[in-house]
């Protein structure tokens, strides 16, 4: 829960970073239009389309989050989440799971994912995988495709 908590409040101080940033950005375009002023209207232009671009990357984000919760739901329902194999996993006394250990479980994920590639829930535990290993490009890139072949209605 602490997790979501943070995600939220950070979300929120983005949203009025935005808010703030689009404001000036429009003022700036005000500024530049009224007093022509060409250096007032790209900065305003550019601080539209800065914000614009943060805005569609905060939702892009968070649509990922909530998908990524609803399959792990839906995975704890029907008991097939197994966590508890990352959770087992030798670790390091600063908390770290052990790089052998979690490349000994994605070679077991992958096999299994390669075996059912069209399973939602065999990518969703490989991206847990690469997770456990450190490869967080990997870990989304499998989860994106996890969120990709989930359909809710299929259960």
């Amino acid at each position: 829960m602490r997790a979501r908590t943070a995600a939220l409040l950070l979300g929120g101080v983005l949203v009025l970073y935005l808010a703030a940033t689009l404001w000036k950005g429009g003022l700036a375009l005000y500024d530049g239009f009224h007093n022509p002023s060409l250096i007032s209207g790209l900065l305003g232009s550019g601080m539209w389309i800065f914000g614009f671009i943060g805005a569609w990357f905060l939702v892009k984000e968070i649509k990922f989050g909530f998908a990524t919760e609803k399959m792990a739901v839906a995975l704890d329902e029907e008991g097939e989440l197994r966590y508890e194999e990352i959770d087992a996993l030798p670790r390091s006394p600063g908390g770290r799971v052990d790089k052998a250990a979690a490349d000994a479980l994605f070679a077991g994920r992958k096999a299994d994912t390669e075996a059912a590639p069209e399973d939602w829930r065999c990518w969703y535990r490989l991206a847990a995988a690469y997770s456990a290993a450190k490869d967080s490009t990997r870990a989304r890139a499998a989860m994106r495709h996890a969120i990709g072949l989930y359909s809710p209605s299929s259960e």
